[in-house]
């Protein structure tokens, strides 16, 4: 007979599980083009992992990222006028995280490339994250992710 403590810990289990995966294929479902409601923020984080974890893929290990790279990405970030806003008002660069693409050509050659990246920024007091799409090929920011938090504390 199962008591209820293990009923209650199942039953959380199989909920977490349902939730998890609804968010994991509606942002697979967002990548493909596929018309589906997916939140921003999962959908840059999947084109950010999909490369290592993604259909097609296999884990292929943590990225070194040369300081070359990384002053590139955050040079082209910098000079967005829209990332200068966020981080006068109190935002800071935490990461960059480049996005790799591989593509297999007619002849069966690989090339990889890391022509875009995520440019990961967070504000000081912890309520607000940005997530900024560069294009290193075009030289710009393509996107800005802004998401915020409000705590209200009524202890």
């Amino acid at each position: 007979m199962i008591d209820k403590r293990s009923a209650v810990i199942l039953f959380s289990v199989v909920a977490v599980a349902a939730l998890l995966s609804g968010v994991a294929l509606t942002v697979y479902a967002a990548d493909n083009e596929e018309e589906a409601p997916v939140m921003p923020i999962f959908r840059e984080w999947w084109r950010a992992v999909k490369g290592r974890w993604g259909p097609g893929g296999g884990c292929v290990g943590r990225l070194e990222v040369s300081d070359d790279y990384k002053a590139n990405v955050m040079a082209i970030a910098e000079s967005d006028a829209d990332i200068q806003e966020l981080l006068a008002s109190g935002y800071s660069i935490v990461g960059v995280r480049p996005i790799v693409t591989s593509i297999v050509d007619a002849d069966g050659d690989v090339v990889t490339r890391a022509s875009s990246a995520i440019v990961l920024l967070a504000k000081e007091d912890t309520t607000g994250h940005a997530w900024a799409r560069v294009d290193l090929d075009a030289g710009k920011v393509t996107k800005i992710v802004i998401v915020s938090r409000t705590v209200i504390d009524k202890t």
